[in-house]
């Protein structure tokens, strides 16, 4: 089986691409930290109308060697998933942050630093627990897109230059700080890894970690529905993969119908008669303008599909078809604009290398020229994947975020 130890050993032993993967890897997410704390110390955090709650308690010496090395890594979003770890869902924004890094962070931070308790407070022990988390993930995931490009590309060099190049990408800082950007592409490229082996349940089980880490990950189930409709027409021999793909379409499903299920009985139907607010986030949410839940019930929850990530993601970041393109947003654009162009050009080198190829969507055997590499026919999918990434997020995405995440792909 492929996820034995002596397994893996012998791909360690024999391989000295995944060796140099690892090790790379290593020292890219070492020289992003030391960069985030050099430039932390000398270049003032901008001072912008971000969620920022505050630090409930006094610090010890122990929190400020704590912010003064992983602070940088606690910005942004960042502040959102660390909030969540240690308050929970208080305020109805808060609820567009899937729930799998607070769990994990939390856990370790209330776990194996725990004893930590005395010499530091709950937050400083959740960045050291996500700064260690998001390096061991961000390692595995450069691991995963090497084997998954070795499948996919037919070619170890390709899949190892795709790996180093995916280490020293522009968004290594996403991926060190406390961001889910690690988890979902671990879990995206294994699950992926694992369908390009016909290993279809425990694709599923990876891409469905995916979905509870980012609401994008529901996106992965077309990898799958494609996998299957191509094992359909190909193979004479069919047979059980229909009820294999109708679960594992589920499975990847499910962690976003269970956590919207949950917004809905936290916002609409729980009763917090007992739920213990501290004074200084309920004074925050005054000044800001925050909803805390059950102030109000809100109007989502009268929907005939209530759903909290869909009204939070349009009231909140004002994200929909066109509400992006407004003039004071055109530096934004120009942000984007090198990967937006390097995207497009790469979708329209490969289509018009394999036109036969993207007329029957990959689903059918075609004659070509090339068997491996970026032109090979098992790229198709994950074109297909860009193309539709590439034109949703400049449509209806913040372009400036939209372009780590297509970055992301055409690392592959």
């Amino acid at each position: 089986m492929g996820w034995s130890w002596s397994n893996w050993k012998m791909w360690w032993s024999h391989d000295p691409f995944l060796q140099e993967v690892v090790r790379f890897s290593l020292w890219c997410r070492g020289i992003t930290f030391f960069m985030q704390v050099a430039f932390n110390q000398l270049i003032p955090d901008h001072n912008a109308d971000a969620f920022s709650p505050p630090r409930l308690g006094p610090n010890t010496l122990g929190d400020n060697i704590v912010e003064l090395l992983f602070g940088g890594l606690g910005r942004w979003d960042a502040e959102h998933f660390l909030f969540i770890a240690e308050h929970g869902y208080v305020y109805e924004h808060n609820m567009a942050f899937f729930p799998l890094l607070p769990l994990l962070i939390g856990g370790l931070a209330q776990g194996p630093l725990l004893p930590l308790a005395g010499l530091l407070r709950l937050r400083s022990r959740l960045l050291i627990s996500s700064a260690f988390l998001n390096c061991v993930c961000s390692t595995l995931a450069a691991v995963s897109l090497y084997l998954l490009g070795c499948v996919t590309l037919q070619s170890r060099r390709s899949a190892f230059l795709s790996a180093l190049l995916f280490c020293m990408s522009p968004v290594s800082i996403f991926m060190a700080s406390t961001y889910s950007e690690s988890l979902y592409v671990l879990a995206t490229f294994a699950g992926l890894w694992q369908l390009q082996k016909h290993r279809t349940i425990c694709s599923s089980a990876f891409l469905s970690l995916a979905t509870a880490a980012r609401s994008n990950g529901l996106v992965n189930a077309g990898f799958l529905l494609h996998s299957t409709v191509k094992e359909a027409i190909q193979r004479k021999n069919y047979s059980g993969k229909l009820l294999q793909t109708i679960f594992g379409i589920v499975l990847i499903i499910l962690p976003f119908v269970l956590f919207q299920c949950f917004c809905f009985v936290r916002s609409c139907l729980e009763s917090d008669e007992n739920q213990q607010i501290p004074q200084e986030l309920v004074q925050l949410a005054i000044e800001k303008g925050y909803r805390v839940h059950k102030t109000h019930i809100p109007a989502w929850c009268s929907l005939r599909f209530p759903l909290a990530y869909s009204h939070i993601q349009s009231e909140y970041w004002d994200v929909g078809l066109f509400r992006y393109f407004k003039l004071q947003q055109l530096p934004n654009f120009l942000l984007a604009s090198p990967v937006m162009i390097l995207s497009i050009c790469t979708i329209l080198e490969y289509t018009s290398s394999n036109l036969e190829l993207c007329r029957t969507l990959g689903l059918w055997k075609v004659q070509s020229k090339y068997t491996n590499g970026f032109y090979g026919p098992h790229v198709f999918v994950y074109v297909a994947h860009l193309a539709a990434l590439t034109g949703f997020g400049f449509l209806c995405m913040h372009v400036q975020v939209n372009r780590f995440h297509i970055l992301k792909y055409l690392l592959l």
